[in-house]
């Protein structure tokens, strides 16, 4: 009889795990929100495209939800969990609060950024991305090329991701050369569509003297990359333009000189996997120069010795001979930069 029972208890448990394990593997369609369209060459734009490719790698389908604005999308939340989301991604950091309350409202996963303290196991997952070592990579190019020995950055905002791009910048710009001006300019609080503010601010610091301006803006980026098509350089000359996350190389009409280039793709990929082993929620994602999730763009406008140089950089930073912290914190930020105004 105590055999039997023996039996009886460990078919429990393997018909339990086999349960538990077709629960946590079943994840057919992840949705993701984005404030403006899939189509900045920029922060919207690499986020649709990995979650496109994620959900090809794992065997899910995906559904997008783009141009939703910054306002109150718990309405869009809603619908995409009633039409059987696994997973909601909230591209975007103005849906960090919103997004976790649909979360524990109607108990369906999402993913959320600029938010690393709010995981909840199953429910909550964080992607506060940084891509702060091609930053100090930009830094250290736009250093070894500015004719004025002066740099600009603009910035639409001082969210995290934002903030430990610009403090490596300014560190590469410095450990490549000290005495290169770093001007920090901050277009608004959330300015991050503000184009006709990015082209005006960016104006003000070519103004200033800087002939290479590092920005981070979302939909004001376009703005800023008008303002250096159209103003020219203290000495005359032209104005190059370092954007990020995306490649702007098909619109670009000459200024482009590089970009800090995510690939979301791994992230959102672990996000899926984590959902169906039962762990979402429980890790931080990161991304980094060694896997290429983050690189710096070569485009014409860089010559070979300069590119080899940075190269090399690089390959200091994977070793670990050179370290790049990030650092979240704006007032931290702004103490590296040399000028700041708003």
């Amino acid at each position: 009889m105590l055999k039997n029972l023996k039996c009886s208890v460990s078919a429990l448990l393997l018909s339990g795990l086999m349960l538990s394990g077709a629960f946590a593997a079943d994840v057919k369609s992840i949705a993701i929100l984005t404030p403006e369209e899939g189509t900045d060459y920029g922060w919207n734009q690499q986020g649709v495209e990995a979650a496109k490719a994620a959900a090809k790698a794992t065997g899910v389908e995906v559904i997008l939800a783009q141009g939703l604005g910054y306002g109150d999308v718990r309405p869009t939340l809603r619908e995409l969990a009633s039409e059987g989301a696994s997973l909601l991604i909230a591209h975007a950091s103005g849906y960090n609060t919103s997004a976790p309350e649909i979360a524990k409202e109607l108990k369906v996963p999402v993913a959320i950024v600029d938010t690393p303290d709010a995981l909840s196991k199953g429910l909550i997952a964080d992607y506060t991305l940084s891509g702060h070592e091609g930053a100090y990579l930009a830094g250290r190019l736009a250093a070894k090329m500015s004719r004025s020995k002066a740099v600009g950055i603009v910035v639409s905002g001082e969210p995290p991701s934002w903030n430990s791009q610009s403090a490596a910048f300014a560190q590469g710009v410095k450990a490549e050369n000290p005495e290169v001006k770093v001007t920090y300019a901050v277009i608004g609080p959330a300015a991050y569509s503000d184009a006709a503010g990015g082209k005006r601010v960016t104006e003000s610091v070519i103004a200033s003297g800087a002939d290479i301006i590092f920005g981070q803006g979302n939909g004001s980026s376009f703005g800023m990359l008008q303002a250096v098509e159209t103003t020219k350089a203290a000495d005359g000359g032209k104005v190059h333009f370092i954007d990020v996350i995306g490649d702007k190389s098909p619109i670009d009409k000459g200024f482009l000189l590089s970009s800090v280039v995510w690939d979301i793709t791994p992230v959102y990929t672990a996000m899926i996997n984590d959902l169906k082993a039962d762990t979402f929620g429980t890790k931080s994602y990161s991304i980094g120069l060694k896997d290429d999730s983050v690189k710096l763009l070569k485009t014409s406008a860089i010559p070979d010795n300069v590119w080899s140089e940075i190269q090399a950089v690089r390959e200091e930073i994977i070793s670990g001979k050179t370290k790049v912290e990030p650092i979240f914190e704006a007032t931290a930020v702004r103490k590296l930069m040399t000028n700041v105004t708003e």
